[in-house]
């Protein structure tokens, strides 16, 4: 019996000397471990500069087919995309994007996976990619039916999917990657096609923004064309085959003009002449004195005493002019003399013309999203926060009702104030957060460089620093773009002067 228990005991020693061995090194290895991560990183969630050599030095000799290379290389790129992740998981922002052009050079061997790689290296999660600018789509001859012509046209490279290419390698490095696409901005080659001329916006002074920009790459369309909405719509859908995680539509506005002109005072500085316009604001009328009036607003620029006693006369039978919008005091009937009538109903037609040309951009913006939507892929929209501002009497040129974009969608501010400091770019974030509801995801876009002050804005991190205050009512943080941190490498694949770096 003694024995027994002396063999028990022993035995009962020995495992529990084996566990404390066991447990210590589970400790060390995880202490090793944990050492190892925080060595990948810095604490911004950048990967640190021997790292970084490594996997570029890794890369290069797998692009030159070394197999030994390959393997170290891809083993790299997912230790670095999870370590990535991790940091993003426990530090503000955990969303942290950036925004990215790809050009026909681009199709050159190992290039993606040199932005990819450069991407992950900053600490980034997300990736915007340009997927529809300047009149052009990134979509490969063989696959593009759209209206546009396709970025990559030269005859040995046009089957190349550089769309298909950056999303796949994103993914695969754990990134979320989404398209990003001009919206109201056509673009010079849209208008090459005949029958698409009366699509183009216009002015009442006969002015359309084909011949306000210089580079003719900023030609904005009539929101409420057909033709223009149908075009749209269906290279959002081919776009969206690609599956991306989602789709952001940037230039959801109307031409910012410069000078006395960059605020919108009169009817005829808005993009109301165009036959699908106004076919839509005379719908407006609820009664024919209504429409006679908005007819002699919008061809005049102003309505007189005249024109409304003349109305009165005509349509006897009617009350007060009636539009969608309009409000009258129901109760005893007052006949005001036609002078007494002017003033107001010239401030209401120009509030009218206001209110319809800014609802074209929001129904374009909805109609544009509606297909992504459907598959339940993320949609956002990019916008000023001031490109909304009533100024004075007037309004900003640009139209853009920000105030009033779906709060389904992302919301994508452009605080790109340039004040020297931190102080203006905060001052637009506000704006947005004031006027937003609790439940609308915010992601603002910042402009900049890493540690060091560029164009005379502080470097990003001083930028996000001041933002973190606002940590718990923002989505996420976007850095625009990949060409401002990287602009020898943004000119070198713009003419094909490839690197070995």
């Amino acid at each position: 019996m003694f024995k027994s228990c002396i063999k028990l005991l022993t035995k009962i020693l020995f495992w529990q000397h084996l566990f404390v061995i066991l447990f210590a090194s589970v400790l060390l290895f995880s202490k090793n471990d944990t050492q190892q991560a925080k060595t990948i990183l810095n604490k911004y969630c950048h990967i640190v500069p021997e790292e970084v050599k490594a996997k570029r030095n890794l890369r290069i000799a797998t692009f030159k087919g070394n197999l030994n290379a390959q393997n170290r290389y891809l083993r790299l790129v997912q230790q670095h995309s999870q370590a990535v992740k991790e940091c993003r998981d426990r530090t503000w922002p955990q969303v942290q994007a950036i925004w990215l052009r790809l050009y026909p050079c681009d199709t050159q061997l190992g290039m993606i996976d040199k932005i990819m790689d450069r991407i992950i290296n900053k600490g980034y999660n997300q990736v915007y990619i340009e997927s529809f600018y300047n009149g052009r789509v990134l979509l490969p001859s063989n696959k593009n039916t759209t209206a546009w012509p396709s970025i990559v046209l030269r005859k040995d490279i046009e089957q190349v999917d550089l769309l298909s290419a950056a999303i796949q390698k994103g993914k695969k490095r754990g990134l979320k990657v989404y398209a990003w696409m001009f919206g109201t901005n056509f673009g010079y080659s849209y208008t090459q096609n005949k029958d698409r001329k009366g699509v183009i916006a216009r002015n009442g002074k006969g002015q359309t923004s084909l011949y306000m920009f210089a580079d003719g790459s900023q030609v904005f369309i009539d929101p409420y064309n057909q033709q223009a909405r149908i075009d749209y719509y269906n290279l959002v859908k081919q776009i969206l085959q690609y599956n991306p995680d989602g789709i952001l539509f940037d230039y959801i506005r109307y031409p910012r003009q410069t000078g006395p002109d960059s605020v919108a005072t009169k009817v005829t500085d808005l993009w109301l002449y165009t036959k699908a316009t106004q076919r839509v604001l005379f719908q407006r009328a609820k009664n024919n004195k209504g429409l006679e009036l908005i007819y002699r607003f919008l061809r005049k620029g102003y309505v007189t005493s005249a024109d409304i006693a003349y109305v009165n006369k005509l349509y006897s039978r009617e009350g007060e002019p009636m539009w969608q919008g309009r409000v009258v005091i129901q109760g005893k009937r007052v006949i005001q003399l036609p002078q007494n009538q002017q003033p107001q109903l010239q401030w209401e037609l120009w509030q009218l013309s206001v209110a319809h040309a800014m609802q074209g951009i929001i129904d374009f913006v909805s109609s544009a999203a509606y297909p992504a939507q459907q598959k339940g892929i993320m949609t956002g929209v990019v916008f000023f926060p001031d490109g909304n501002k009533k100024v004075g009497r007037g309004y900003d040129s640009r139209l853009q009702p920000w105030d009033r974009f779906p709060g389904n969608m992302e919301w994508h501010p452009m605080a790109y104030a340039n004040c020297g400091s931190n102080n203006c770019i905060i001052s637009e974030v506000q704006r947005v957060l004031s006027i937003a509801k609790s439940d609308t995801k915010i992601i603002p876009a910042l402009v900049g460089n890493w540690g060091t002050s560029i164009k005379n804005r502080p470097p990003l991190e001083l930028q996000m620093q001041a933002l973190r205050k606002f940590s718990t009512q923002l989505s996420g943080v976007s850095h625009f773009a990949y060409s401002w941190q990287y602009p020898d490498h943004d000119s070198e694949r713009k003419f094909c002067r490839r690197r070995n770096t």
